[in-house]
Formats: structure tokens, C-alpha cells, sequence
């Protein structure tokens, strides 16, 4: 429960600096020497992967696993003819 709760925190943060960087291109045109919106790109990108290797830690580790219907093992029918 805890990694899906980091895992949440973590996708707020990047909505968050997708806004920031948004706002950062909106706000700075016409400014050559503003470089807000690459740090921000920088910041939404090194979130974006500490959010993939904790996924990955999560399954690797047994906390996260796949529920889908479609990916469940099929009953065999062993009927007697």
C-alpha cells in the first residue's frame, strides 16, 4: 500500500511541474535569457523516471501485481471423453 501511495505522490508532483512548465513557456515568450521551462522539463523528466524504477521496484518486489482478467491463467476442462 505504501509504494502505491508514493507512486501517487509522485505522479502529482509531475502534473504539477507539467503545469509549472507550461505556465514557465506561456509567461516567458519573448525572453531569450529564461531557461525556466528547460529546468522544469529537467525536473518533470527525472520524476517521470524515478516513477518507472519504482513501478518496476514494486514488481520486482511483489507489491504490484497485475489483476487484469484478460492475463489470468485459463481453467483447463478436463472432461472424461
Amino acid at each position: 500500500m505504501v509504494i502505491k501511495i508514493i507512486i501517487l505522490i509522485e505522479f502529482v508532483a509531475l502534473l504539477i511541474s507539467l503545469g509549472s512548465g507550461l505556465r514557465f513557456l506561456f509567461k516567458d515568450v519573448g525572453v531569450s535569457d529564461s531557461k525556466r521551462a528547460v529546468y522544469a522539463l529537467g525536473v518533470r523528466i527525472s520524476i517521470a523516471v524515478t516513477m518507472m524504477l519504482t513501478i518496476a521496484f514494486g514488481i520486482h518486489s511483489g507489491q504490484l501485481v497485475n489483476t487484469a482478467p484478460w492475463d489470468q491463467p485459463r481453467a483447463v476442462n478436463q472432461s472424461g471423453s
